[in-house]
């Protein structure tokens, strides 16, 4: 297949992140709705357009991130973005550029983070991009939504408009393996996420954390269509994992023998070479020392 769309695609083949083994696909072929979403822009020779939801906040849990605002995984893994439009400017003249379209004010009150807290780590994710010339990327978040009404007030208009109800949730839970995976991982990640001195038992923290998951998975639909309506052509892309042939492209920022780490859960251990992989904070502690950037903690390096 040697269609500028595969050649498009197959600069994001190594990078996909799926739930279906360790290898990604290298046949375009098996991304049929990516090829389509890529042939929206270059039928008309334009510079195709990815949108990504993500880069929401840092955890509230100390014991996996540095601080509150963004550090060496959210310079590293937008670098990493830039790079790869870069790279399709190189095969396809239009080039491309990339939404990030931060989540983190959808979820704000579900995943006990501050709007305050959410609002400094977009605005330095916006300065780090003009610091590092990162040409081809932009940013989108809730303030860009509903005008100047409180953030609380736009959660409640987006979910109205679009989320899920939780009947249909639960039963598609139930029912289909993807967003049954889906609900575990975010389950996963909202225990991990309390900070130490929860005062409930471990038991009640599961069974708040799996109510609370739901109406996660539901508000980053919401999220998802909403962007939908705001980007109406694009190249749908997913920090989850995702099976070939989905609606979405499941993209790996950078490397961790967990699939579903992510840049704000965790810290950057870089090694004596090029590379880095994400680690807990507490884990990066023991394998590497610390090194600041610009006044703040920024990652480590294997010692």
């Amino acid at each position: 297949m040697t269609s500028v769309e595969a050649a498009i695609l197959g600069l994001l083949l190594p990078y996909h992140r799926t739930t279906t083994g360790p290898a990604p696909s290298s046949d375009p072929r098996n991304h049929p709705e990516q090829l389509r979403q890529i042939r929206q822009f270059t039928e008309r020779d334009e510079p195709v357009l990815f949108t990504l939801p993500g880069f929401p906040c840092k955890s509230p849990n100390p014991e996996k991130v540095l601080g509150h605002l963004p550090d060496e995984g959210e310079r590293l893994s937008l670098t990493f973005l830039d790079g790869l439009c870069a790279r399709i400017g190189e095969i396809y003249a239009p080039g491309a550029r990339m939404v990030i379209c931060s989540d983190g004010h959808i979820f704000a009150d579900q995943i006990k983070v501050s709007d305050a807290d959410i609002d400094a780590y977009g605005d330095e994710l916006r300065a780090l991009i003009r610091r590092e010339g990162l040409r081809h990327l932009e940013t989108f978040d809730l303030r860009q939504v509903h005008g100047d009404l409180p953030h609380a007030e736009k959660r409640r208009l987006v979910t109205e408009a679009y989320a899920p109800s939780a009947a249909a949730l639960r039963a598609q839970t139930r029912t289909d393996e993807e967003t049954a995976r889906l609900y575990r991982g975010i389950t996963r990640f909202l225990v991990e996420d309390t900070p130490a001195g929860y005062a409930g038992s471990r038991s009640a923290l599961q069974r708040e954390c799996r109510e609370r998951a739901y109406e996660v998975i539901a508000r980053s639909r919401a999220w998802g269509d909403l962007i939908a309506d705001h980007f109406p052509r694009s190249v749908r892309l997913s920090i989850h994992p995702q099976p070939a042939g989905s609606g979405k492209f499941g993209i790996r920022l950078l490397d961790s023998v967990d699939v579903w780490a992510t840049p704000w859960h965790s810290v950057v251990v870089r090694g004596t070479g090029p590379g880095a992989r994400l680690m807990r904070r507490v884990e990066a502690e023991r394998v590497g020392r610390l090194v600041w950037r610009e006044g703040r903690p920024s990652h480590y390096v294997a010692v």
